[in-house]
């Protein structure tokens, strides 16, 4: 019989252990091991000399297992130990969780060997805290790293977002490759090509004046001027001159050139004083003021123009015709947009406005035609005259006739019939109003019919009359 034979432990040669080393071997051998009686209950504690964690379990001893188990695991143990019960020794390791007085728990895998008699079970538990504590910190990284990308992809997102709808040309160069890393379709379209081609190109091909070297040390000494420098290049591809201001920062462990690009002869789109002044007076001026397009239709108005009107809200004007706001309607709507156009502005205009309460207000109208960037835009200046027509004498709102034709009027008193006068004064009256509306027009005479409440035809036959058509015409 040899030590090392299969047949060692089985032969009884191996001598009986005595009972004060038993207790030290088991503990040596396991974090903690219990021995569990047939009825469930704890025997005895046996627990690792080297771990100090556990504390003090003698108060385990002679109470029920499942007292010191959590809730999920009382089953699993109680099917286990009626496995082993039934005389089949559970194979697979068995995962508990302890708890003691509700204050901490921890996890153990316990294995169930025999021992001794009456049943009772020997397991030995290896502590899976040091696991659960890695497998945590393996969670936290993965839940901050899941965070990381987020935030990275959501920052992608606003860079992206920004390059896209940023006006001004912009270009990343790092130092010290030269080439273009990243930019916008404002820059491509700048230097000439797509968007595509320009990423990964050489940021000097770019120009025909400068080399690599030469051109990022231009850019560098650039960045060095406290007032924001500048370095003025050729395009290489017939866009003339073009101004790189450049600002450097790192990134990456590199430095990138932060470049925006525009045309020598641009002109700088900041706002100057005379247009804040301008959006100053336009939100707060007393006058009421509006912008419409050629068609009449309201763009924008200011706070005077809802109060001339009556309106709460600028959704409740802006996009409407300003004929609706009219007494004639189309007739002055024509009058306000014809005249503009032709001599790109109508000093005044009197006419009524009349609100969605049907109140009616004596105004006079400026207009101007101005040159947007796509379309055409009138600026109507309305300032409300119906205070000073109120207060002007009864005599001078009511006669309109000149002081020529009164005289004429009544020389006519006395050497001829009422019948008479009245006929011969009505052609002076209709000359004047057919002058006055050929004039408000512009000699617009479809918009002067119409002002009239006359057929063209009719117009045209009156003009002839008075002899104001070739006059007009």
């Amino acid at each position: 019989m040899t030590s090392g034979g299969n047949n060692f432990w089985s032969s009884g040669a191996v001598p009986l252990i005595e009972p004060e080393f038993l207790g030290s071997i088991i503990g040596a051998a396991s974090d903690i091991a219990l021995v569990i009686s047939a009825e469930g209950y704890i025997l005895s504690v046996v627990l690792n000399a080297q771990s100090e964690s556990f504390g003090n379990l003698k108060h385990w001893e002679g109470r029920p297992v499942v007292d010191f188990l959590t809730r999920e695991c009382v089953p699993k143990f109680e099917a286990a130990h009626a496995a082993y019960m039934a005389g089949e020794v559970p194979r697979k390791s068995l995962e508990l969780n302890h708890s003691d007085n509700a204050v901490w728990q921890y996890p153990v895998r316990y294995t169930f060997h025999r021992f001794g008699h009456e049943n009772a079970a020997l397991l030995l538990g290896r502590d899976l805290r040091p696991i659960a504590e890695t497998q945590q910190q393996l969670v936290q990284a993965q839940i901050a790293l899941e965070q990381g990308y987020e935030a990275r992809r959501e920052f992608d997102a606003r860079f992206r977002m920004l390059l896209a709808h940023c006006q001004e040309a912009v270009v990343f160069v790092p130092v010290q490759s030269g080439k273009i890393d990243d930019a916008n379709e404002a820059a491509a379209a700048l230097l000439g090509l797509k968007l595509d081609a320009l990423k990964g190109s050489s940021f000097a091909q770019q120009f025909s004046d400068h080399s690599n070297i030469g051109l990022m040390d231009s850019l560098m000494n650039a960045t060095l001027s406290e007032d924001g420098g500048q370095v003025t290049l050729r395009s290489s591809r017939g866009s003339g001159n073009l101004i790189v201001r450049p600002v450097v920062f790192r990134a990456g462990g590199q430095r990138v050139l932060l470049c925006r690009i525009s045309r020598d002869n641009e002109v700088s789109n900041a706002p100057d004083a005379a247009a804040t002044q301008a959006l100053d007076l336009f939100r707060s001026g007393s006058d009421s003021m509006l912008f419409m397009s050629d068609k009449g239709m309201i763009t924008s108005v200011n706070e005077s123009f809802l109060d001339l009107v009556g309106a709460v809200h600028q959704s409740d004007v802006v996009g409407r015709s300003l004929s609706d706001f009219l007494v004639r309607g189309q007739i002055d709507l024509s009058v306000l947009t014809d005249q503009p156009e032709r001599s790109r502005r109508m000093r005044v205009y009197s006419t009524k406005l009349i609100n969605d309460l049907g109140a009616r207000l004596t105004v006079e109208i400026s207009a101007t035609h101005l040159d947007a960037a796509d379309t055409s835009v009138i600026g109507c200046v309305i300032r409300d005259v119906s205070r000073v027509e109120a207060a002007r004498p009864q005599s001078e709102t009511q006669n309109q006739m000149t002081p020529e034709s009164a005289r004429n009027v009544m020389d006519l008193v006395g050497s001829a019939s009422l019948k008479d006068i009245v006929a011969e004064t009505t052609d002076v009256v209709e000359k004047m109003c057919i002058q006055t509306a050929v004039e408000l027009t512009n000699n617009n005479r479809v918009a002067a019919a119409e002002m009239l409440g006359l057929s063209r035809q009719s117009l045209y036959v009156k003009l002839r009359k008075f002899s104001l058509l070739n006059k007009n015409g």
